[in-house]
């Protein structure tokens, strides 16, 4: 059974009785994984494979490979399920999901806003199905696939000709007000942690001429940014902080109907009606400024453990993503998404 040693700065967080369970190692996608386990659970991040999975042969066989023993040893535990991740890869359906949840969290006040898939270049069809959608502008425009670096490349989008500027295929969202604060909602198992981060600010509603604005939402969200489209131009009463209650009720809503322990929520307070606002669902995000994630994931794998028959008496466990300098098909323990 292969063991890799964990890197310094974590090492200090698998010992324990995680620890004696079983053997913290890395799974090398390249070989074959039958002669590397037994896996009593994968804690993996296989976004990238999946994405070039579409166009890449080397990646489909790699992924090919990993569902081939996953279907043949099902009492490995993944964390998490790569058909549940495949779906939040593509935001027409994480879209479809965040406005389904709609109906079951309303007594919450959670709602989501409108939004449109587009997937052509026709600009009279865009218009004529942003007007009958009952889209309202601004709107966002953000790509259809959730991953990668392009993904976080988005647009806001002011009138009917600036539609003309969308890239198909994409999503188009209508924009809510919130003063300029977006609370990232962290999800780790039955825990969830909310961070506060800088975002949009105001804009007038309703269309009207104005260019169109391209930004990268890196650069407008992570905690350090600072951007003159962050920056409120009046002053704004702030905004009540998300109730407790309710984002209790939320992540219980989205565990369930993604069957997921690993993911991430964006969510915003509507300035005109205090109203929670989901606008993103992420997979496995980065966990910035979450102290508590390592110690939290390790509680979820020992939760897991505890209800999982294991038919080996060592268990080895694939914690994952791995950082830049180590081989694409290996990976390591780190809280970077």
């Amino acid at each position: 059974m292969p063991v890799v040693s964990v890197t310094a700065t974590c090492s200090h967080l698998l010992g324990g009785p995680l620890k004696q369970r079983g053997t913290i190692a890395f799974i090398d996608l390249s070989q074959p994984l039958e002669s590397q386990g037994p896996f009593a659970v994968i804690v993996h991040k296989l976004s990238d494979v999946i994405v070039k999975a579409e166009y890449d042969s080397q990646s489909q066989q790699l992924l090919d490979n990993f569902q081939g023993y996953v279907s043949t040893h099902p009492h490995t535990v993944l964390l998490d399920p790569l058909p549940a991740m495949s779906q939040l890869l593509d935001r027409f359906a994480s879209y479809r999901i965040m406005s389904q949840l709609q109906n079951s969290l309303r007594d919450w006040r959670i709602s989501s806003p409108p939004y449109l898939e587009i997937s052509t270049s026709d600009l009279s069809v865009i218009q004529q199905d942003v007007e009958s959608k009952g889209l309202s502008f601004p709107l966002i425009c953000k790509t259809r696939v959730a991953h990668g670096s392009c993904s976080h490349d988005m647009s806001l989008i002011f009138s009917m000709a600036g539609l003309s500027e969308a890239r198909p295929p994409c999503v188009l969202q209508s924009f809510v007000n919130h003063g300029a604060v977006l609370h990232k909602v962290f999800v780790v198992g039955e825990d969830h942690f909310t961070v506060e981060r800088p975002s949009l600010k105001n804009f007038p509603p309703g269309p009207y001429e104005r260019k169109t604005i391209f930004f990268n939402s890196h650069e407008v969200s992570k905690p350090e940014s600072c951007s003159h489209l962050t920056a409120l131009d009046e002053k704004v009463s702030s905004l009540p902080p998300p109730s407790g209650e309710a984002m209790v009720a939320l992540v219980r809503e989205l565990r369930a109907e993604l069957g997921m322990a690993l993911f991430g929520v964006d969510v915003i307070v509507s300035i005109d009606t205090h109203t929670l606002t989901i606008i993103d669902i992420n997979i496995f995000p980065g966990y910035e400024g979450v102290p508590q994630f390592f110690s939290s994931l390790l509680s979820h794998i020992e939760s897991v453990l505890d209800n999982q028959e294991l038919e080996e008496p060592q268990a080895t466990y694939w914690l994952s993503p791995g950082p830049p300098q180590k081989s694409k098909t290996q990976s390591n323990l780190c809280c970077r998404g």
